[in-house]
């Protein structure tokens, strides 16, 4: 039978529909994906984060990272001897000879900081007695990422290795931002020896800024302590013994097996791309925010901290 012209182009019509339609055994064709963005093309901390390259990143100082385990987790602290190197070495010390283990967090204040160690000075020490106060530290030949927003506390403020800093002419000094790790003390700073230390789990607390020594900041596992219970006792001191929080361990990481470490990497904070992200943070874009503040404080400048990637046999084979 012969079709007319219309039907064979209506039966050539119907073929291409078919043709087009996936059968059975054939899987349909993947959805284009945009190409991902650039560092320059960013616009939130997620494309950012997935723009950055190896070399945004560094890797953890075994012999400057501690590990505090708690019961419910562990919580990795960097220290920085660049700043507070007396304080640094001697809670090394302390640590290496296990004198925090069987000690406990003590003090949870609500919007300022949870405290561990040992108030009453009741375990014989190992390391030194008496420590110079190293509050701040000379200025010169700093690295140093500056930022351009106006400080309260300071005339300029920016980054340091992944720390944020402030600084004057003269002189340099860590900043009380969320996370920090600092060294209690009682009137005289010399009594500032490692023995106590606390984090900040609360809006930043300036004030303290040149009158403590800062030794580092968590860097992991901040959750285990800022969602402790407060102390109900004056300054936030838990007033029962069975409130306190018992500390399992505290090991430098180099002392525990490669096997056993949490593989982790910070950002760099002397790269294009951290002060891209500075950018971004200052001026949100993103579709929530209607009005970009135009400036940012230096303790809302997210430390990104991340799982080391896990490089395939593969790619190391090519």
């Amino acid at each position: 039978m012969r079709l007319p012209a219309a039907g064979i182009l209506a039966a050539l019509a119907a073929g291409a529909v078919l043709a087009a339609e996936p059968t059975a055994t054939q899987a349909p064709l993947p959805a284009s994906r945009p190409p991902p963005k650039t560092i320059a093309q960013a616009a939130t901390m997620k494309e950012l984060l997935a723009a950055s390259k190896p070399g945004d990143w560094r890797g953890l100082d075994p012999d400057h990272t501690l590990y505090l385990e708690l019961a419910t987790g562990r919580v990795v602290i960097e220290l920085n001897p660049a700043f507070a190197p007396r304080h640094v070495a001697n809670i090394e010390t302390l640590a290496r000879a296990h004198w925090y283990d069987g000690l406990a967090i003590n003090r949870v204040q609500d919007n300022f900081v949870v405290q561990w160690g040992d108030p009453l000075n009741g375990k014989p020490n190992v390391g030194e007695r008496r420590l110079p106060s190293e509050f701040t530290r000379p200025g010169a030949a700093l690295s140093f990422t500056r930022l351009k927003d106006p400080d309260t506390f300071a005339p300029e403020v920016g980054f340091s290795n992944g720390f944020p800093v402030a600084r004057n002419a003269g002189e340099a000094w860590l900043v009380h931002c969320y996370g920090m790790v600092g060294v209690g003390r009682d009137t005289d700073p010399s009594t500032a020896i490692g023995t106590e230390l606390y984090a900040v789990i609360g809006q930043a607390p300036r004030q303290l800024d040149r009158n403590i020594a800062l030794v580092g900041r968590v860097v992991w596992g901040m959750e285990q302590l800022s969602s402790l219970p407060r102390g109900s006792g004056d300054l936030g001191f838990y007033e029962q013994p069975e409130q306190h929080v018992p500390i399992t361990t505290v090991r430098l990481a180099a002392e525990v097996p490669a096997a056993e470490r949490s593989n982790l990497e910070v950002m760099r904070t002397d790269t294009p791309t951290f002060e891209r992200l500075v950018e971004i943070r200052r001026n949100r874009k993103d579709a929530w925010y209607k009005v970009p503040a135009g400036r940012i404080d230096v303790c809302n400048v997210p430390l990104p901290v991340r799982e080391k990637p896990v490089e395939r046999a593969d790619r190391k084979k090519g």
